[in-house]
């Protein structure tokens, strides 16, 4: 099974190069000259996205071709002050700049839209902010160029009172979104509230793909095995092939499996991520899915973000069950590992 690894949005390796620099809204609020704070708006995001693009490069000279955007690239994009301002067209080679070096290195890249995006809310008002949330982000997928293998993943949302009845309300108004919308997502099992087999029954039902996060597997259990539950989340995966050497691809011809990996920090908030990743139970995981698994994508979720991806890898490298493939890949074959 061929592994690759990836982080999430910030480096703790490169210096000053946050893609996720902001205004408040408080501050915006208070700027006398509208035209000039939008203006400034439109700069922290211009530097934002040159950040990514520094961290992208990063990533090429390690060797890393799986990243998680941040979602916070445009400052106070939707925020309700600013309902008539839209900033993409203004910072079109920006985006451009960053599809181009996406493509030109078979990245596999995407979002995670915040929690405030539920899609299982009985409130019309937060469903429409979540609705258009989403669509913020696929206009910035579109802008950089890049194809329907560049995912915005979620979560299904709150219960609230009922988990039935959220399912059902999430499934009505996911399948009310735009085709557009809808093909760029995948949905993620969460800690509290809906676990990994009740997340791909929905998956399975609306058609798009489950991302596993072990993690939170762990902490709100399902009472079904991953050995059990991967076969099917594996089939959500099928329908998205795509070009090869394009998109995120490495020749496989489709788009591989992707997993969230954390390992719970010490403690009573077994919730909360440690700064890296404890080898041992990731290697059970990757034991129990190899068989049925050619390639599989790992973002790391660890605090400290591409700083743990290389910890693991260092801490991988003297197993007699995994080969090196380069900086951030490896091969894993299940047998008796050398300690």
């Amino acid at each position: 099974m061929k592994v690759r690894l990836g982080y999430v949005a910030m480096s703790t390796v490169v210096q000053n190069a946050s893609p996720s620099k902001t205004m408040t809204a408080t501050s915006f609020a208070k700027l006398a000259d509208r035209d000039a704070a939008i203006r400034k708006l439109e700069r922290i995001a211009a530097d934002n996205l040159h950040n990514t693009v520094r961290l992208l490069r990063h990533n090429i000279a390690h060797d890393i071709r799986l990243y998680r955007f941040s979602s916070k690239l445009i400052p106070l994009f939707g925020h309700p002050l600013l309902e008539d301002w839209d900033p993409i067209a203004e910072l079109v080679p920006n985006f451009a700049e960053i599809g181009e070096i996406v493509r030109a290195h078979g990245m596999r890249v995407g979002f995670h839209p915040d929690h405030f995006t539920v899609l299982s809310t009985p409130r019309e008002d937060v469903l429409r902010t979540s609705v258009a949330d989403l669509e913020r982000h696929v206009r910035m997928l579109d802008a950089m160029g890049l194809g329907e293998a560049a995912k915005c993943n979620i979560h299904i949302g709150g219960t609230y009172g009922d988990k039935e009845a959220a399912g059902q309300r999430f499934v009505r108004q996911f399948l009310a979104m735009s085709d557009a919308v809808r093909r760029r997502i995948t949905l993620e099992n969460d800690d509290k509230t809906f676990n990994a087999s009740e997340t791909l029954a929905i998956c399975e039902q609306v058609g798009v793909p489950m991302v596993l996060d072990i993690h939170h597997d762990q902490v709100n259990p399902s009472g079904e095995t991953v050995e059990e539950l991967w076969p099917r989340i594996l089939r959500t995966w099928t329908d998205f092939s795509v070009v090869d050497g394009a998109d995120g691809m490495d020749g496989a011809g489709g788009l591989p499996p992707k997993i969230h990996a954390s390992s719970p920090k010490e403690g009573n908030n077994v919730r909360s991520h440690a700064d890296y990743i404890e080898p041992e139970g990731f290697v059970e995981f990757l034991r129990s899915v190899a068989g049925m698994t050619p390639s599989l994508d790992v973002m790391i979720e660890a605090k400290m973000k591409d700083g743990a991806l290389f910890q693991l890898m260092d801490d991988l490298r003297q197993r007699s069950d995994v080969t090196r493939v380069d900086q951030a890949t490896f091969t894993y074959e299940a047998r008796e590992a050398t300690p």
